[in-house]
């Protein structure tokens, strides 16, 4: 249903394929009768990729005529999202993270390589069409830093060497691996204890499956003890023994408690004056508590 007039999106010959237009039909079919709008980033993404990862004013209009939204409604989405180019990159859009933790392990050399090896400027698409660099905001993977994101996939863990040679694999059309360049899995520490913590948990994971989870920590606490550590488990028993106060210290604690702490505690020792006028007036007061328990109480009468 309309919610404003507006004339109809100019969408040229920009048309989506066969595929893709099931594909939107599918996306659009999530949405409740008049909610169709809802789609329009999705939609949007399926036209830029159609597209030569570029989105075209044709393509973007085709989309609003698609969703019956006003071509102007489009056009703001497209502008402030910046996943959206408004005009066409390379091959391989190589995307720069430059936020904090990138930056702080050396993005701006990241940059420097790839501008220079290409003999571009930012945002520009190299002379053979292959490459365009654009710096961004934070990829999330911050932990692996300084990275680049390269179309739809991730390179982490860079230098300016590696750089350059991601470059050159990428004209010779070479396989890249994907994720760190150092080798290590996930975010698991650097160099050879990457390796190791990589076959420990490939050994562990393989133990489970044919003898279950105890036997598995066994191969972790064992690897543990080879590299001279003490194992968590064993760790974590010493730790609660030693909290724990042994027979004869329980038995000394005990048989200490009636004993007098003496005068630097705070509290009377037994030769204090104060404590032998307490035993002075001691019976006094017992005997006015007795008085008091055997008096006979006066009746509401005698009242």
């Amino acid at each position: 249903m309309k919610v404003t007039s507006h004339p109809a999106g100019e969408a040229g010959s920009f048309a989506f394929t066969a595929e893709n237009e099931a594909r939107a039909g599918q996306i659009i079919a999530r949405y409740p009768e008049g909610r169709q709008a809802s789609a329009v980033i999705a939609l949007l993404d399926l036209a830029q990729r159609q597209n030569g990862n570029w989105l075209s004013a044709e393509a973007i209009e085709y989309v609003a005529n698609k969703l019956d939204m006003a071509p102007i409604r489009v056009h703001e989405v497209v502008s402030f999202y910046t996943m959206f180019n408004q005009k066409p990159v390379g091959k391989h859009f190589i995307q720069v993270c430059r936020t904090t933790p990138c930056w702080l392990r050396g993005s701006d050399d990241l940059t420097g390589t790839c501008l220079s090896k290409l003999g571009t400027k930012l945002g520009e698409t190299s002379d053979d069409g292959l490459f365009t660099v654009v710096e961004v905001e934070c990829l999330g993977a911050c932990a692996n830093a300084p990275m680049v994101q390269i179309n739809d996939l991730y390179y982490e863990d860079l230098t300016p060497e590696r750089m350059a040679g991601i470059i050159d694999d990428l004209k010779d059309g070479k396989e890249i691996p994907l994720g760190s360049q150092t080798g290590r899995q996930g975010s698991s520490p650097n160099g050879a204890a990457a390796a190791g913590v990589a076959a420990v948990v490939e050994e562990a994971l393989v133990v489970s499956e044919d003898d279950g989870a105890e036997a598995a920590l066994a191969v972790a606490d064992a690897a543990v003890a080879d590299d001279g550590a003490e194992p968590a488990a064993e760790e974590a028993a010493a730790a609660g023994d030693d909290a724990l106060p042994t027979d004869a210290a329980a038995e000394e604690g005990v048989a200490g408690a009636d004993e007098p702490s003496g005068v630097d505690s705070g509290m009377v020792t037994a030769d204090s004056p104060a404590e032998k006028d307490a035993a002075v007036d001691a019976p006094e007061v017992a005997a006015d508590e007795d008085t008091a328990a055997t008096a006979p109480r006066a009746t509401d009468k005698e009242a």
